[in-house]
């Protein structure tokens, strides 16, 4: 285990919060030292860390990669920041993109036109974990003369598929 400034913060505040609870139980303070010692691993890992991690958003980042993108589509949102920052996808042309995140999932629809846009492609990058988390991640690539000249992240609430 890696011994981090959050970890030790943590840990601190559920050693004192335990040390107060088992006060009011027993007044002996080498007894109440003891038992809050013994229970705070206990009550940090059991407790406080799974809340933690519910109700964070952290998510691992990884590099951005063509076989990770094809192989994994629900775990997109990690490779995405990566993309997205480093412009790796900027100046590519259409068959570039296919080659590398494979064919568009949808296309955006034009008003104007009442048609969908062949400009603009779609791809879901998935869930990112979270306890409130009710939209799941996009990108939008668009083209401009055969090329992408921009990636625009965006989400879209999550529909539960219908049932016939």
């Amino acid at each position: 285990m890696i011994i981090t400034v959050p970890l030790v913060v943590f840990t601190s505040i559920t050693f004192v919060l335990v040390f107060l609870f088992v006060k009011t139980i027993d007044p002996r303070k080498w007894l109440t030292f003891l038992v809050s010692l013994a229970l705070t691993p206990v009550v940090y890992f059991y407790a406080v860390y799974p809340m933690i991690n519910i109700f964070s958003s952290y998510h691992h980042q990884k590099h951005f990669s063509a076989e990770v993108w094809k192989a994994k589509p629900a775990l997109r949102y990690e490779l995405s920041d990566d993309m997205i920052t480093s412009e790796i996808l900027i100046g590519m042309t259409k068959n570039d993109i296919k080659a590398q995140l494979g064919a568009y999932e949808w296309l955006s629809w034009n008003d104007a036109e009442k048609k969908h846009n062949e400009n603009r492609w779609n791809y879901s990058l998935g869930i990112e974990p979270g306890a409130f988390n009710q939209k799941k991640q996009c990108i939008e690539l668009q083209f401009s003369d055969q090329k992408v000249t921009e990636v625009k992240p965006y989400k879209e609430e999550i529909e539960p598929n219908a049932k016939d």
